[in-house]
């Protein structure tokens, strides 16, 4: 077998280059193997079903198919779809492209056997895939994607080219959001908020909310761009150029209005936000400011999941309210259980995805952006305010992340995890995690370095108390990193 017609699933599905990787027949292979899955009575052994309480449901119950904004993707999704009803599984497809939400919720809300989205999420331009959503309407956990790659066959079907039936999913997300925020007390405050979507397919969503309570808004990158506008669909300050540049200009004609800047990444399933001076808010404080609303204003108990790329705020916020907090793998497969089962109240990963018990077991970008106008609209703060009220409660916390292009990103990390360091850039190292990658605890914060699982990537985190040593940090361990040496 080429190596190009290998397929595995990663850290959120299957992802490959577009016509290497990611071709017609690997995806027709992928339909026929999910389909396969659904009929295989191993299925009803695995932890979902066995441990978990989820309902078992057979391929009769049907599966939903859709689709993000990239190039090719509602054809990938049509291929997909006729290699389900080859095999015989009812299957419809999205008529236009949807957030990964919206896909998740009509899953769990329809009772369908799952969900399949052709999506890269965050990745280049150049990438796609396919990420599976079983019953619960969640990432699929490393049990069904194996059982999945199980039943691969080693050709492609043939298939009668007959379009499927179309599924629109879109109102129905749009009612479970309007119950799940309070909309009414968001269009009452002086806002002003501006969206990006990065050219996703979360486009118009927000916008529908916004503009049904009268909140006036701005929305920027809102059609269809297979390129993204040259950028990776990632809510990282290098990325948001376009939305800094707009927020500063409307700083100047708008000053009695809180503005708020919303962005999610190319399938609506991350958040991340920035404030009325064009300063970006990164996923970490994001994630701070949404738990610390939900705690405080909202009443959520339960425990919490950090992925361990995530800052400490959040543990210092979950210790402060005596809710128990947990440090879990990057990949929100790791967090599905808990929220499946309730043990969970909420779970958040670095990337910017945030799931909550009281919704679905799924990253939602776009109720995230909603929770955060809520807690504007509950203290009338803006988000640059609300970042220094946060920071006087658990202390200032800076964060940055790097990505360094490493083939060999994979034997890197289990050599330092072999010998790790006891000191980086003059700071002493007082612990060592090995949960996912290695990670180093000092007195002033944190270091990690991992292996991508998706891109030939290594990245490096860090979090301190001080942005002048994340920096010192992130130089010393990438000139090692590079260099070959030991830290």
């Amino acid at each position: 077998m080429a190596d190009t017609d290998r397929i595995r699933f990663g850290t959120d599905g299957w992802r490959g280059v577009i016509a290497r990787d990611f071709t017609f027949s690997n995806v027709a292979r992928v339909g026929t193997a999910i389909a396969r899955y659904l009929a295989d009575p191993k299925r009803a052994q695995l932890s979902l079903y066995r441990d978990w309480g989820v309902e078992l449901r057979p391929p009769a119950a049907g599966v939903v198919v859709g689709y993000d904004t990239r190039f090719l993707s509602r054809e990938f999704a049509g291929e997909l779809a006729s290699a389900l009803a080859a095999a015989g599984t009812p299957v419809q497809v999205t008529p236009a492209p949807v957030p990964t939400p919206a896909l998740s919720y009509a899953v769990a809300a329809r009772k369908l056997a799952c969900g399949v989205m052709i999506t890269a999420s965050h990745n280049p331009p150049s990438y796609n895939g396919v990420k599976v959503k079983p019953e619960y309407g969640g990432s699929a956990i490393q049990e069904v994607t194996e059982l999945i790659e199980s039943h691969l066959p080693a050709r492609a079907p043939v298939l009668d080219g007959r379009p499927p039936d179309t599924l629109d999913l879109r109102e129905d997300y749009l009612a479970a959001l309007r119950k799940l925020v309070d909309m009414k007390a968001i269009g009452a405050v002086p806002l002003y908020v501006v969206i990006d979507p990065m050219y996703g397919s979360a486009q118009g969503y927000l916008a529908t909310l916004l503009r049904e309570v009268r909140l006036p808004y701005l929305a920027i990158r809102s059609r269809v761009d297979p390129l993204f506008g040259g950028k990776k669909p990632e809510p990282l300050p290098e990325n948001l150029t376009p939305l800094r540049a707009v927020i500063r200009a409307l700083r100047r004609r708008i000053r009695r209005k809180i503005v708020v800047g919303l962005v999610t990444d190319g399938d609506g399933d991350r958040a991340a936000s920035m404030d009325e001076n064009g300063d970006f808010l990164d996923t970490h404080r994001t994630a701070a400011l949404i738990l610390w609303h939900l705690i405080r204003n909202r009443g959520l108990t339960g425990k919490v999941l950090k992925s361990v790329a995530l800052t400490d705020m959040i543990t210092k916020l979950a210790q402060g309210a005596g809710l128990p907090c947990q440090e879990i793998k990057i990949g929100f497969k790791w967090a599905v259980g808990g929220l499946v089962t309730g043990e969970a109240a909420f779970a958040g990963e670095e990337s910017g995805g945030y799931g909550y018990s009281f919704h679905l077991p799924e990253r939602d970008g776009i109720l995230s952006g909603l929770l955060l106008l809520e807690l504007v609209a509950a203290t009338g703060r803006s988000l640059a305010e609300l970042v220094q009220d946060l920071f006087a409660e658990v202390g200032p916390h800076y964060y940055r992340r790097r990505d360094l292009e490493l083939p060999e990103r994979i034997e890197v990390v289990e050599r330092l995890k072999a010998r790790p360091p006891q000191e980086v850039a003059g700071f002493a190292v007082r612990e060592v995690e090995t949960l996912d990658g290695l990670k180093l605890r000092f007195k002033e914060g944190w270091l990690l370095m991992r292996a991508s699982g998706t891109e030939p990537i290594l990245r490096l985190y860090c979090e301190m108390d001080e942005l002048s040593k994340v920096q010192k940090l992130l130089e010393e361990a990438e000139r090692m990193v590079k260099g070959g040496l030991p830290l």
